[in-house]
């Protein structure tokens, strides 16, 4: 799952913020290494946290119906899980970088829910929707400067993404086909047999007691 939300993410970037191409999108951590290395503009979106988004969680599993509404599998609810991005712009000038960030920024603002087309398959099947969050100070776990002094580099403007995304927990389970009808006995209180059958919409019966 963390995989295809890294490629719709960076899908929404590149198409958004940089349609002229010519700017490299990252997901390395930021290192003065990885700078080192960089050759030309980049933006680099790197993913620092993951953790559980603990209010979604649902227990028991679901019914999954088919277009008549009949019960065809019983489904566990996904697990959704805050995924955490550090986004940087880099270049060999601080109004470049700026600008970069700007473009990314009004991209993101845009994008309430990455967009289902850039869906791979395990998202396509957990859920209708992921939400994106991005520059929400309340989102960040440690100070912005801890973050940078862990990855060895200088402290940078960025912008925090979260992606809140959902982890399917297991294979739907099969279920026996929808009951037609239902056929019970009895014997009455006098002691004669009672044959009783009911089905979907009316009850049938024949009784036969003592003197009937």
């Amino acid at each position: 799952m963390i995989h295809e939300v890294d490629a719709a993410l960076r899908a929404v970037i590149v198409q958004g913020a940089l349609p002229g191409g010519g700017v490299d999108v990252a997901m390395e951590a930021p290192t003065s290494e990885w700078a080192a290395r960089r050759t030309g503009p980049a933006v680099n979106v790197y993913l620092y946290d993951v953790h559980e988004e603990l209010a979604r969680r649902e227990v028991g599993p679901v019914s999954v119906r088919d277009e008549r509404g009949a019960t065809v599998a019983l489904r566990h609810p996904p697990r959704w899980y805050r995924l955490s991005y550090l986004v940087s712009a880099w270049t060999a000038r601080a109004e470049d970088e700026h600008r970069l960030l700007s473009a990314v920024l009004g991209t993101l603002i845009r994008t309430e829910a990455l967009p289902r087309e850039h869906f791979g398959p395990l998202l396509g099947r957990a859920a209708p929707a992921v939400p994106v969050s991005v520059a929400l100070r309340a989102d960040r776990d440690r100070p912005v400067s801890e973050l940078w002094t862990a990855l060895g580099g200088r402290l940078k403007p960025s912008l925090d993404v979260v992606v809140t995304a959902p982890f399917p927990v297991g294979v739907d389970l099969g279920v026996g086909p929808p009951a037609t009808g239902l056929e019970v006995r009895a014997r009455t209180v006098d002691g004669g047999a009672a044959d009783v059958r009911t089905g979907p919409h009316r009850l049938v019966g024949q009784a036969r007691g003592a003197g009937a």
